[in-house]
């Protein structure tokens, strides 16, 4: 797949992130495959996803308290 692909592929799952914010962590783990397929062509990972897969990152550690009780 060409890097043009893989980034048209990024741009969709982040429209659907936005859209459907429930199904988070589904589109999440599809973002990651994508990002994993442009390091294992070799080819660079633009710096604002980068950004992105760090901030949702750190939005998962976060969730992970939010059902404790108090």
């Amino acid at each position: 797949m060409a890097f043009e692909q893989l980034k048209s592929g990024i741009a969709l799952l982040l429209e659907e992130i936005e859209k459907r914010p429930e199904d988070r962590h589904i589109l999440q783990e599809e973002l990651r495959e994508k990002i994993s397929e442009l390091r294992a062509m070799g080819l660079p990972v633009p710096e604002d996803i980068l950004r992105l897969e760090k901030e949702l990152e750190d939005d998962d550690s976060d969730d992970m308290y939010d059902n404790m009780p108090v």
